[in-house]
């Protein structure tokens, strides 16, 4: 009797690049990003729809799916997989578009972000505080999906940690930086000062802060958690814990300068200094015995001298580099040096595997035994290190920081990210398996949020500096499996972790909005880098940041407006409006505002943007008349911008729109068609002016269109 034939029938995902489209079978080609081609048929029921932003409605294009499928776009295909034995088909049954056309990408929008950034806020602030009122009392670890708190049965005890508190004042504070709104700075401020007053142990006689796991907030008062009670950590004190304690007070800094959370940081690090650096063997410990503040106390357990990437590599991202971009300190520089140069030294593990070694003994011997980790890989722990070493290259240019970058940039695809659905996996086995060459799964195949985050920030950083368009390649992917996925429309936020085909995973503490690991940090740290990286160094746009400073309060009444570090050179700063005011007391190549002397905290709005910029192009409304404001050379590559501008313009209703060419140098066919388009969409109550002294060259284009009307008499806005 011969074997039953085996078949299999399921639902899944795919994603890659449309290869060609063949409308008489029905049927399109698809290559992922590893190279593989599969041909998906269209002969069942099909919707599609373009990847939308939080806030937006949503983008169904089901009637014009088959008319974009043009060959290079990038898609995901959900559907329905048979398997037989010598066969295989994938029936799709929707089709999400990440770009609105080829090469356009919806979150390379220099706004789109900045929205984003805005709404995750807003979300935070109304699950914490539903009045408006930024009272951090009643601030809850656990927030639920729809960004509730969760209900407190009565007797309770209700612990408020740290961590998350710094996380999300971090997450209210770069919204302010990216949006300006008040709001945002009011509760971060009122946060950083919760936790100076709450949170805090500032010893004065050693000179030192130290910070507590958390309170618990009973019927009878508050009662002080001194050593962390989370399960890897318990009954010691993390130095992670001490790092992210940082991170929200740190961040608000940059803003304000409140001389209290200099002097904080300045503290705490001092705690470092003191008791959690090795100064034989290099490092920081990662735990202190609570009571004598011994990282090699018996007490500790498993625990007990021992290193690992939080307490080593968290520094940077977490607030050492937004300390030195406030400061601009030689010690917090050199401090950056020497945590980038012990991950070289002692984190790599190849040929053994081509993942860091995250967790060490006091004398940096691999600790493959430890807890839950054991000879397991974070997959987003080394997109990390990638990262942050090309960002301190910027500040301390060694070669050897961007060989380990570029490294782990080359082989983390095929060992960590998903090559057929798209996005990057969790947590996998260090060491490929000797049965199937490959690095198995640990426990799922989800994938979480903030591990979404770090490969989109390795790669578009990674991007921007070198050049490389692999590197933009795989920042795009990542970026589009994360905004397609990951944003939670219904009720907000962003899901903790979804499924491998991109379905949101919502059971136990993994369905909550707010936990010990999620409080709106990394979700807001993307949306503030991916603007800055894609503004900046990928997209030839500018990036507009707020601050609010009492100007006494820094040195030299010096405001320090920098968004990251960046290469040398890269970047200038433009423009800087003080008070609603245009300023001109500023350092374009240092970015850096000589405040003016003032007794009262000022509003400064600062305009970044890439020093080698082609082409310039802004616009704004003043409920009448859009103004277009163009710089440079206007040709085929600043198209998309232009449209993207002028949509923005009409947008608003004007009834007439003004252009402002007098520093554009050249003007090519496609962008003079553009205009001539959007003229005739604009309908005949819309005039199109063409304002100040334009170029001759420029006029004649134009003149020769018969479409505009002319006011030479009228200034532009940059004369």
């Amino acid at each position: 009797m011969s074997a039953p034939e085996i078949r299999r029938t399921y639902s899944d995902s795919i994603a890659g690049y449309v290869t060609a489209y063949e409308p008489a079978h029905q049927r399109f080609g698809l290559r992922t990003t590893d190279g593989r081609e599969f041909t998906i048929h269209l002969d069942g029921l099909l919707g599609s729809q373009i990847v939308r932003n939080l806030a937006e409605g949503h983008r169904d294009t089901s009637e014009a799916t088959l008319d974009m499928l043009a060959e290079g776009r990038y898609v995901f295909v959900y559907g329905i997989f048979y398997e037989w034995d010598g066969g295989a088909r994938i029936e799709a049954r929707n089709i999400t578009f990440p770009e609105e056309h080829r090469g356009a990408y919806v979150f390379e929008d220099p706004n789109w972000w900045v929205q984003q950034a805005r709404e995750i806020a807003d979300f935070y602030l109304r699950g914490q505080f539903p009045d408006d009122v930024y009272d951090w009392r009643r601030f809850r670890t656990h927030l639920t999906l729809s960004g509730t708190h969760v209900p407190e049965f009565a007797g309770q005890d209700v612990r408020q940690e740290t961590d998350t508190i710094s996380r999300l004042v971090y997450g209210l504070a770069t919204a302010f930086l990216l949006t300006g709104e008040d709001r945002f700075l009011e509760a971060a401020e009122s946060g950083t000062e919760y936790l100076r007053e709450h949170m805090q142990v500032a010893d004065d006689r050693e000179g030192i802060v130290y910070w507590y796991h958390g309170i618990d907030i009973t019927q009878a008062g508050q009662r002080k958690v001194f050593a962390s009670e989370f399960g890897d950590d318990f009954d010691a004190i993390p130095m992670y814990e001490q790092i992210y304690a940082l991170a929200g007070p740190t961040q608000t800094y940059r803003i304000t300068g409140d001389p209290r959370i200099a002097a904080d940081i300045d503290r705490t690090v001092e705690l470092f200094h003191r008791y959690f650096k090795d100064y034989v063997r290099g490092g920081y410990f990662s735990h202190l015995d609570p009571i004598t503040m011994d990282p090699r106390a018996d007490s500790l357990g498993r625990n007990r001298a021992r290193k690992n990437w939080n307490s080593v590599g968290d520094h940077a991202p977490a607030y050492l580099i937004n300390a030195y971009l406030a400061t601009g300190r030689a010690d917090l520089a050199d401090m950056l040096e020497e945590t980038a140069d012990t991950v070289v030294r002692h984190f790599p593990d190849e040929p053994n595997s081509p993942f860091v070694q995250e967790r060490f003994h006091e004398d940096w011997s691999p600790d493959r035994t430890w807890g839950w980790q054991q000879d397991r890989a974070v997959v987003g722990h080394n997109l990390k290190i990638a990262w942050n070493l090309i960002r301190i290259n910027s500040l301390v240019d060694k070669p050897e920081y961007v060989a380990l970058a570029e490294r782990i940039a080359e082989i983390m695809p095929a060992v960590g990210s998903d090559q057929q659905r798209g996005g990057w996996y969790d947590v996998v086995e260090r060491r490929a398996d000797p049965r199937f060459g490959d690095h198995r799964l640990v426990w799922h195949d989800r994938k979480a949020w903030w591990q979404q985050e770090q490969s989109i920030l390795a790669y578009l950083i990674l991007a921007g500096v070198t050049g490389d368009p692999d590197h933009r390649r795989l920042a795009r992917e990542a970026a589009s499996f994360y905004n397609a996925f990951f944003l939670d429309y219904e009720d907000g936020g962003v899901y903790f972790n979804v499924l491998a085909n991109g379905i949101p995973y919502l059971l136990g503490t993994e369905r909550l909005k707010g936990s010990h690991a999620m409080a709106g940090y990394h979700s807001l740290e993307l949306c503030y880098l991916a603007a800055t990286y894609g503004n900046l160094l990928v997209g030839d746009n500018a990036l507009t940041l707020h601050f609010r400073p009492l100007p006494e309060s820094f040195p030299g009444r010096t405001l320090r407006v920098a968004p990251d570090l960046l290469p040398r050179e890269a970047v200038r700063l433009a423009r800087v409006w003080i008070d609603g005011e245009r300023y001109e007391d500023f350092d374009p190549k240092n970015l850096t505002v000589q405040l003016p002397q003032s007794t009262t905290r000022l509003k400064v709005r600062v305009e970044i943007e890439p020093t080698e910029m082609p082409m310039r192009i802004s616009s704004s409304f003043d409920g009448r008349t859009a103004r277009v404001s163009c710089e440079g050379v206007l040709g085929r590559d600043s198209l998309e911008k232009l449209r993207r501008t002028l949509g923005e313009a009409l947008e608003a209703g004007p009834e007439r729109v003004e252009f402002h060419m007098c520093r554009v140098t050249e003007i090519s066919r496609e962008p003079i068609n553009e205009l001539l388009f959007q003229r005739t969409k604009a309908g005949l109550d819309v005039d199109f002016v063409i304002v100040g002294e334009v170029p001759p060259e420029v006029t004649r284009a134009l003149a020769a269109t018969d479409a505009f009307l002319t006011d030479p008499h009228a200034r532009c806005d940059d004369e």
